[in-house]
């Protein structure tokens, strides 16, 4: 099973003032992100709005990620799609431009049945030449993947982890590596000697979280000191709060695309809030 490191970043995709993809801002954040704590990112998941981006513009970036990486990370493309069809193009062009693994979500608003899920990701995963992740989040897709299907999926070539965001799932299944993927399970996966997580609050707090793989002694109190990071990046939809902590922090990462809003008043409020409590305004490094 290839190893991808244990803190994974879900970057977000910095906008100019037009909205457009900022290549340079997208590239400045990335060598951030990696000198403080992230081991590989994914690039174009639901926190890199990849919902609105065009197929070029997800292209474009995922091989803007694989050409400008910092050594040795690893870049996982978000190439997930409700239509099997367009997930296998997305794969294949993934593949071609030297991703490292391919993140796989469970299709959207279709809601297939358990059947229909095997072939798709049986079709996914002919298409990667690289590990496949697959992506449990019921809350957003209306689908879960119980652990036991988890289990028959990953008797499939190449799918190898999950990134499980259905915490009450949150467990080992034989054949696959787990990712959480909320950051609030991020410690209890690493107790049951899992993969890691794709974290977002990876770029506000990066050190710590790097800190919770690096010293199993001092994760649970870490974790504890971080909450309400984590309450506060979730108080709305991501990736709102979070571009907005990026930005006080004196990121270049700009607005949302509809139908997402830039942090309204309060939720500036309470962003800033969460910083000077944890003492970051003022500490941007490289």
């Amino acid at each position: 099973m290839a190893d991808l490191g244990s803190v994974i970043t879900a970057i977000v995709t910095p906008f100019d003032e037009q909205l457009r993809v900022d290549d340079d801002a997208f590239v400045s954040l990335m060598n951030h992100l990696a000198a403080n704590g992230s081991d590989g990112f994914v690039v174009c998941g639901t926190t890199g709005e990849t919902s609105t981006l065009s197929d070029d513009e997800q292209l474009g970036l995922i091989e803007l990620a694989v050409r400008e990486r910092p050594a040795g990370v690893s870049i996982i493309a978000g190439a997930g799609s409700n239509d099997t069809r367009h997930a296998v193009h997305l794969t294949e062009r993934s593949c071609e431009l030297g991703v490292d693994a391919v993140l796989s979500v469970t299709p959207y608003y279709n809601r297939p049945s358990r059947r229909g899920l095997v072939q798709h990701f049986n079709e996914v995963a002919r298409a990667s030449s690289v590990p496949v992740i697959l992506y449990n989040i019921p809350q957003r897709t209306g689908t879960d993947m119980p652990n036991d299907l988890l289990a028959e999926l990953a008797q499939i070539d190449r799918v190898d982890f999950v990134k499980q965001a259905n915490d009450d799932n949150l467990a080992p299944v034989d054949g696959l590596g787990i990712y959480a993927g909320n950051d609030g399970t991020f410690a209890r996966t690493l107790d049951m000697g899992e993969a890691g997580g794709i974290l977002v609050a990876s770029h506000i707090v990066g050190p710590q979280q790097r800190r919770m793989v690096d010293e199993p002694e001092n994760r649970a109190e870490i974790d504890a000191s971080l909450q309400d990071v984590y309450e506060t990046l979730f108080m709305t939809s991501n990736p709102t709060c979070t571009k907005a902590a990026l930005e006080l922090l004196g990121h270049r990462v700009g607005g949302l695309r509809l139908p997402l809003l830039e942090a309204d008043e309060r939720e500036r409020a309470a962003v800033r809030a969460m910083l000077e409590r944890h003492q970051l305004l003022g500490q941007l490094t490289a």
